[in-house]
């Protein structure tokens, strides 16, 4: 049974990749783009991995897709003709050679699924085995990436604060936005003549405030961690811009406070790292913050999974102003 899933959904993700690329309505080619996150968030979820299903679903679901309708707004919403009339073949050749030579690659890969397998020889079985009395935390995802892989994953938020300094550096974000009444609803002007939807988005954001924070804190004992929470608080705050325009958000969450919640993140990921070496352990080694390692561990985490959340917090709300400034200014 959970073979036919699993082809299911791959036939499901086939088809719409397909769909994806003769369609020219660049808004379709947007929701098609969610309905394959959807889609690939099942797929994790039928292979066991629901902390990465959990991410692709409010990522590429949800914060991606939003910041690509906004990306529709500075532009247009139909894909231009091509200049070059005459189709080549070349294109497709291109594609289906590494399309084979991807094919030919797998043939060299041991069966899916054996529990011999050369992945499950090497550290995973000391990270199954060693992490319970290590780093004490419930749930594995998070004592490997949080504990195990902690450079990597201060690597990860770094990449996503270099984002968001791109972003601000080509477009940055106007303060003030003049509200155009001729546009029934846009990401600066809101839904002003909407009240169902003002009173269903006053019930239903502080409800998505509050479970950010239940998966920002409960990421040792499940699914969940900085990453997830910081997107499901922003779009919180995105649901808020949207119905009730970006100078309503802009006097809740300012963007002079997002700018300085940016770095704080990073700093506090890599105040922790530095923390431990003053105490004389190693660059992120959460077992030397408290007289139990064990304990130490679990201030670490917690420590860099609130520094992680604020960051990715402050990133996509601060990309989604800015977007939201320059869709306004066009219009």
């Amino acid at each position: 049974m959970a073979e036919l899933i699993d082809l299911v959904l791959l036939a499901m993700l086939a088809l719409t990749a397909l769909r994806v690329i003769f369609l020219r309505d660049l808004f379709a080619v947007v929701m098609l783009f969610g309905i394959y996150s959807f889609l690939s968030a099942a797929i994790f979820v039928s292979l066991d991995a629901v902390d990465v299903a959990f991410t692709e679903a409010a990522v590429g679901a949800g914060i991606s897709t939003v910041l690509m309708l906004g990306t529709l707004a500075l532009t247009e919403r139909r894909e231009k003709e091509s200049r070059h009339h005459r189709k080549s073949m070349l294109p497709l050749l291109v594609v289906i050679a590494t399309g084979a030579a991807l094919l030919y690659g797998t043939l060299d890969m041991p069966p899916f699924g054996l529990a011999d397998n050369p992945v499950h020889q090497h550290v995973a079985p000391r990270y199954i085995e060693q992490s319970p009395t290590e780093v004490g935390v419930p749930n594995m995802v998070t004592s490997v990436l949080a504990s195990y892989r902690g450079y990597d994953t201060l690597g990860e938020t770094v990449v996503v604060f270099t984002a968001a300094v791109g972003v601000l550096a080509l477009l940055g974000i106007r303060r003030k936005v003049k509200r155009d009444t001729s546009e029934e609803a846009s990401p600066g002007n809101g839904f002003t003549d909407h009240l169902v939807l003002r009173v269903i988005a006053k019930r239903i954001i502080p409800q998505i405030i509050l479970f950010a924070l239940y998966v920002q804190f409960h990421g040792d004992f499940g699914p969940g961690g900085g990453f997830q929470a910081g997107v499901i608080a922003s779009a919180a705050f995105i649901l808020y811009t949207l119905v009730f325009g970006l100078d309503d958000a802009a006097d809740v969450v300012s963007p002079a406070v997002l700018r300085w919640l940016t770095p704080l993140g990073v700093l506090i990921y890599a105040s922790v790292g530095c923390a431990a070496l003053l105490l004389g352990g190693s660059f992120l080694d959460y077992s030397v913050l408290a007289a139990d390692p064990v304990a130490g561990q679990h201030l670490g985490i917690l420590l860099i999974e609130l520094g992680v959340g604020i960051t990715v917090f402050a990133v996509m709300l601060n990309i989604f102003y800015a977007f939201s400034s320059r869709a306004v200014r066009a219009v």
